[in-house]
């Protein structure tokens, strides 16, 4: 019945939330993103309404935006949500953060503010710019490949959940 699928998904967020892998009870996505790219680079999280930024990094006081997109069979793109006030540099690097339909991680890496700039563009129904994180990213110049990185935090977690 959809109503108990429903109630099981909110179940679902809310254990996320307990666990600390979330930090609201909207898409997991964007949320679990941010708690792997904290943990990975050893970051301190932003605010909740930290203005176009998720961490920060406590030594160099460097600030990441996190993006994350979920790819699956029925929607294949890589587009990452929308990017407002680009101009204003609110962050020094956007880490881009890409999910497996079964929400298992894929890959990401850490882009430069320059070179999201670049490869982004402009959209005016939105007031923002959108990136897409295509394979391209990964090559090119200041772009690091952060996903083993990723997966040794996927790995930890799953480990300590199932002790």
């Amino acid at each position: 019945m959809p109503s108990d699928l429903l109630r099981l998904y909110a179940a679902l967020l809310d254990e996320l939330q307990d666990r600390g892998l979330i930090r609201s009870t909207n898409n997991p996505v964007g949320d679990y993103a941010e708690f792997l790219v904290v943990q990975a680079l050893g970051l301190e999280p932003g605010r909740k309404s930290a203005k176009g930024f998720d961490a920060i990094d406590p030594l160099t006081k460097k600030k990441y935006e996190v993006k994350s997109r979920r790819v699956t069979r029925h929607n294949k793109s890589r587009m990452l949500s929308a990017i407002r006030d680009i101009e204003a540099a609110h962050f020094d690097c956007l880490v881009g953060v890409l999910f497996n339909e079964d929400f298992s991680f894929d890959k990401a890496c850490a882009i430069p503010a320059a070179v999201v700039i670049a490869n982004s563009k402009y959209r005016t129904h939105t007031n923002a710019h959108i990136l897409k994180l295509d394979d391209f990213l990964w090559l090119e110049p200041g772009v690091v490949d952060i996903s083993e990185k990723i997966r040794a935090v996927v790995a930890r977690v799953d480990v300590a959940a199932s002790l």
